[in-house]
């Protein structure tokens, strides 16, 4: 698992590359939130590169929307592949947290 950042005013973009499952889960739990700060308004997370998420990656992705939540800041994720996207739609959680299918799309919709 890897991650690179970037930000685009007030966003952070986040490009999480390889697996998040329970070996990894903590410590991309720990890389975001290290590389998330109070002045982010906006985290978007393109999961282009991601070839599998387990359940405790799906936790962590959740942890991380609940405290960007608690202080008026936003979650977005884009660019699945189709199987991710598959498990974030069985799992319910692309009713809890907005999916795009580009990052062109992710950043368009966040501050409207």
């Amino acid at each position: 698992m890897d991650i690179k950042t970037e930000r685009n005013d007030g966003t952070l973009i986040a490009k999480a590359e390889g697996r998040i499952d329970g070996v990894n889960a903590r410590d991309f739990e720990e890389a975001m939130k290290a590389v998330i700060s109070d002045d982010d308004n906006t985290v978007v997370i393109d999961l282009e590169g991601l070839s599998y998420i387990s359940s405790a990656g799906l936790r962590v992705i959740l942890l991380i929307a609940k405290t960007l939540r608690k202080r008026n800041a936003e979650l977005v994720l884009c660019s699945l592949s189709a199987p991710i996207r598959e498990v974030f739609e069985i799992s319910g959680f692309d009713k809890i947290i907005p999916v795009h299918d580009s990052r062109e799309q992710a950043l368009a919709s966040i501050g409207g």
